[in-house]
């Protein structure tokens, strides 16, 4: 009887471990499928974060949860704009390992590594604010508090975060986005960028003078040398 136990409590974890495995495969299979949608993705994630602040403001509560979600959020966006590896410590380490940011223009062109690339930014974001909806729900998370309080608090806080980062680009010279950059080309490259030129039109060979015609050349006959 035992032994018939086991085996029946074992054939059923093996079931549900097989279940959740193939959960996880077809959550895993959609994630696949989305990500070359890059603005249907963030468009989506914005309409679900638009869906939870009318909520809010319909419900006149949850300003806690809606602080949070705001302050996760901000911590998002900024390991979004900085680099995988930091300049400033990059200086202090020797093997640092990884690419380097280029500073002048005849470096090689380096495509700019996030520490938060765009699809876990977006899975995050959109996670985040799904979990924040449902918290709405239980009203154990709406903490009464003075909300004008944690907008000026997190107003203030975008602002300084924001001051730094940009500080930051400034003084390493580089910039968190890679569209529009010169593309170089050619072994003798200086460093300049010609898109803007156009190539030289292949010059015409000189023309040529033309030759004067030539008169006919005097014809004498035999009978005329016998008649003179």
């Amino acid at each position: 009887m035992m032994t018939d136990t086991d085996s029946d409590s074992s054939q059923r974890g093996n079931a549900v471990s097989q279940a959740i495995k193939h959960l996880q495969l077809r959550y895993q299979k959609l994630l696949d499928d989305v990500t070359p949608f890059t603005v249907g993705r963030w468009i989506s994630a914005g309409l679900l974060t638009l869906a939870f602040l009318a909520r809010v403001f319909i419900l006149q509560g949850w300003y806690i949860v809606t602080y949070a979600l705001g302050i996760y959020h901000l911590n998002l966006f900024i390991a979004f704009l900085s680099p995988k590896i930091d300049p400033e410590i990059a200086e202090y380490e020797d093997d640092a390992g990884g690419p380097e940011l280029p500073t002048r223009a005849n470096e090689e062109f380096r495509p700019f590594i996030r520490r938060l690339p765009e699809f876990k930014f977006w899975y995050s974001v959109a996670k985040s604010t799904l979990i924040a909806t449902v918290c709405t729900f239980f009203d154990c998370f709406n903490i009464p508090v003075f909300w004008p309080i944690l907008v000026m608090y997190f107003i203030t806080l975008f602002g300084i975060t924001m001051k730094r980062q940009i500080k930051h680009m400034i003084k390493y010279r580089y910039l968190p986005f890679t569209h529009g950059k010169p593309k170089y080309s050619g072994h003798g490259d200086t460093g300049k960028d010609t898109r803007n030129y156009q190539p030289l039109p292949s010059q015409a060979p000189p023309p040529q003078s033309p030759v004067p015609p030539q008169p006919p050349a005097a014809s004498f006959t035999i009978g005329s040398v016998r008649d003179a």
